[in-house]
């Protein structure tokens, strides 16, 4: 999308371990090379966007009884130091369960169990995040964001259509400006963490919006086809942009 604004510009991607980065190139010139000099005004950014696949905020440590979330660690934390605009976002990993959980035990000041309740451990996580935020982040120099909680629609029950399973066949968002099942109780939970947060963090409230887009998933035509249900991701285009809309206007 970034591109797109300026389709001209020389860019590079690559990927180590959970970071990719884009980046816009410098192009260096000499002064009497006309044609640089015209495509400089376009090239000339000097940019990095970056993505940390960290889902949990908190470290998932691999060690011999297996791999560890630790809900009071936060060591990859030192990659966000130094940036000029941090966009954090978790949650939606926070509910896996079998195959696709990438965790097999839980540790808490130096106990560990084999499960805890979701919720609990989302909240002390983001209790652990708020910390180092507030103990490492220089809001002068970095600009905060936490995007909020993004809805799945797999009960029809939430949006009133008790029939409906899940968000296949849905070609229509809900009307109006509530939802019949109410806000997920994670939305709670984030917003009571940033109010005690001593750093200012923008608080990115794309919840309703999006839980009034029951139509907005791949459903059937994501990845896993039918057997793999999709109602948690989003369409391209689609609800995403209208996140990044608010997100462009906020920065301006």
């Amino acid at each position: 999308m970034l591109h797109y604004a300026v389709p001209s510009a020389q860019f590079n991607i690559s990927r180590v371990g959970d970071v990719t980065t884009f980046e816009f190139l410098l192009i260096k010139y000499e002064p009497c090379d006309i044609q640089l000099r015209q495509l400089k005004k376009m090239q000339d950014y000097e940019v990095k966007v970056m993505v940390d696949r960290s889902v949990y905020l908190v470290d998932v440590v691999m060690e011999k009884t297996g791999r560890v979330l630790k809900l009071d660690s936060i060591q990859e934390g030192k990659l966000w130091k130094g940036i000029d605009m941090l966009i954090f976002n978790t949650w939606h990993w926070w509910n896996r369960r079998g195959p696709t959980q990438p965790w097999d035990y839980i540790e808490l000041g130096g106990v560990i169990k084999k499960d805890m309740d979701r919720m609990q451990a989302f909240e002390i996580a983001l209790n652990t995040w708020a910390g180092w935020v507030d103990a490492n982040i220089d809001p002068s120099k970095s600009l905060l964001f936490f995007q909020g909680i993004s809805p799945s629609h797999y009960n029809g029950t939430l949006w009133g259509e008790p029939k409906a399973k899940n968000c296949v066949g849905q070609k229509q968002p809900l009307l109006g400006t509530t939802y019949p099942g109410g806000l997920p109780p994670a939305v709670d939970v984030v917003k009571k963490v940033l109010s005690k947060m001593k750093k200012p963090v923008k608080l990115l409230d794309i919840t309703l919006l999006s839980l009034l887009r029951k139509d907005g998933h791949p459903s059937m035509y994501g990845l896993g086809g039918p057997t793999g249900m999709d109602c948690s991701h989003w369409c391209l285009a689609g609800v995403p942009d209208t996140w990044n809309e608010l997100l462009y206007n906020l920065i301006l």
